[in-house]
């Protein structure tokens, strides 16, 4: 889809921003501006201070709905390029702007708790409110959302819902689309739409499904209600167990599953992954890691089972409390962040993730299929200090493979992507697609995978292009992200 182009200048987007909004909402500061240029798929480039895409007007720093129904009135009115945000945990590119004069609207200052309603087990937060401070307050109260990504200390309610986010628990508690309940959301020209709060409905499509997941592309998610559980970490089981590869670590994964277990995290990681997270006990073999929790019955009834199953698989058992001590230091913030980027200035190395999905018959053929590939096609092989995979989110049908590999960077900050990131992520992708699975599991097509978005829904594409042209026919909501840009 082409952008649409503005005939306002820059000062006149700024001036009309600050007459609509006041100026105490609309950061032009350069620095600021030019960091809001990129989202973390450009974390190498970002460390060295480099920018090269076009830097946005302004950041506009909205205060309530009605603030996001102006700036998407005023935007769409005037043609001019929006990137939504919130927490600023995306990977794939979802956030950078590409398009000259783009307004970055930022709902984290929307960051109220609305209602925790313990009788129907729901909560309503406002889309600012960071995940880690939803679930603080709710564990104080003995519920939980089940919802527990590695961003969980930063990521916000809103860019979790417009990303599709999944969480470590997922086998238990699903995805964030299995939790949203309801929401708001405002669309371009400022329409302002509320999805209601029901258990269910057969009322026409899921009308939620327009707006979960649209990164940003259709319109700006203001509210989110999710469900509530109760909160039981008193009766967690952690089981780990060594076993001869990732294969066969995610068949014990499969038969788990079919067998109608739903520990909360099951997990397989290949014996190169599993060395950098497990080296104190991993033996060069690969992991399997999971946890079961919920009522004591529950719990001991899962774990018991998994015991079973596993007995049937020759390994090795881990001691419960490192898998216990390795889940407690597993999610990232902003001081994980700050010390990978120390280490990408001292030593020129990164560490990078392509996560794909695939039933559960190809699972094994993917993951050699991959790693044959990048040992063999990838011109900078020798420079890889690390190349593996897990899984880490199961269903029924089958599961995702998270593709991590490691490298020392030996070309100018500037190359970086192109010379090992893209190479490596499109083997990823490609090797998913020709094996029928997804191109993408849980972190989105941002703007670095639209190259396969069609290949990935075929026949079906058009459904997905309609929803572009009915929402946002004018063309300004975050360009180039989930639709390929002309």
């Amino acid at each position: 889809m082409s952008a649409s182009r503005s005939s306002l200048s820059r000062s006149e987007i700024i001036s009309g921003l600050v007459e609509l909004l006041g100026a105490s909402v609309v950061d032009t500061d350069e620095q600021n501006l030019r960091e809001a240029s990129v989202d973390r798929f450009k974390k190498y480039t970002a460390v060295h201070g480099i920018f090269d895409g076009p830097i946005p007007a302004a950041i506009v720093n909205a205060r309530s709905t009605a603030d996001v129904a102006a700036v998407l009135a005023f935007a769409n009115e005037n043609l001019v390029n929006v990137v939504p945000r919130t927490g600023r945990t995306a990977t794939e590119g979802g956030l950078e702007t590409t398009v000259d004069d783009t307004i970055v609207l930022d709902g984290s200052h929307m960051n109220e708790i609305i209602d925790i309603d313990v009788e129907n087990m729901m909560v309503t937060a406002q889309c600012g409110v960071p995940l880690q401070v939803l679930e603080d307050t709710l564990r104080e109260k003995g519920f939980t959302t089940g919802h527990s990504p590695q961003s969980k200390p930063i990521a916000q309610m809103g860019g979790l819902v417009a990303t599709r986010s999944i969480g470590q628990f997922s086998t238990l508690y699903g995805g964030i689309e299995d939790m949203v309940v309801g929401l708001e959301a405002v669309f371009p020209g400022g329409q302002i739409s509320r999805i209601k709060n029901v258990p269910r409905r057969a009322a026409g499509p899921d009308i939620r499904h327009i707006v979960i997941g649209n990164e940003g592309a259709l319109c700006f998610i203001t509210e989110v209600t999710v469900k509530i559980f109760r909160y039981q970490p008193q009766n967690n089981r952690f089981l780990g167990y060594l076993v001869d590869s990732l294969p066969t670590g995610t068949d014990a994964l499969r038969q788990i599953i079919a067998d109608g277990y739903r520990p909360s995290v099951a997990r397989a990681y290949s014996e190169e992954d599993a060395a950098q997270h497990f080296a104190h006990f991993a033996k060069g073999r690969a992991v399997v890691v999971l946890v079961a929790e919920g009522p004591a019955g529950v719990a001991d009834a899962t774990a018991d089972g998994i015991e079973r199953i596993l007995a049937d698989v020759p390994h090795e058992k881990v001691d419960p409390a490192h898998i216990e001590r390795w889940f407690d230091n597993l999610n990232w913030g902003q001081d994980k962040i700050d010390a990978e980027k120390a280490q990408m200035l001292a030593d020129a190395h990164l560490g990078y993730t392509t996560e794909v999905s695939i039933n559960w018959s190809g699972v094994k053929e993917l993951f050699e299929s991959v790693i044959a590939r990048v040992r063999t096609e990838f011109p900078r092989a020798a420079d890889l200090t690390m190349l593996g995979a897990h899984s880490s989110h199961s269903y029924q049908t089958g599961t995702n493979l998270y593709f991590v590999y490691d490298y020392d960077i030996k070309v100018e900050p500037r190359d970086e992507i192109t010379e090992y990131h893209v190479p490596i992520n499109a083997i990823v992708v490609e090797e998913a697609l020709r094996l029928g699975g997804s191109m993408v599991h849980h972190h989105g097509i941002g703007k670095y995978r639209t190259p396969w978005t069609l290949e990935e829904h075929g026949s079906a594409y058009p459904l997905l292009r309609g929803l572009k042209e009915a929402f946002d026919p004018r063309g300004v909501m975050n360009h180039g992200t989930i639709f390929p840009a002309e």
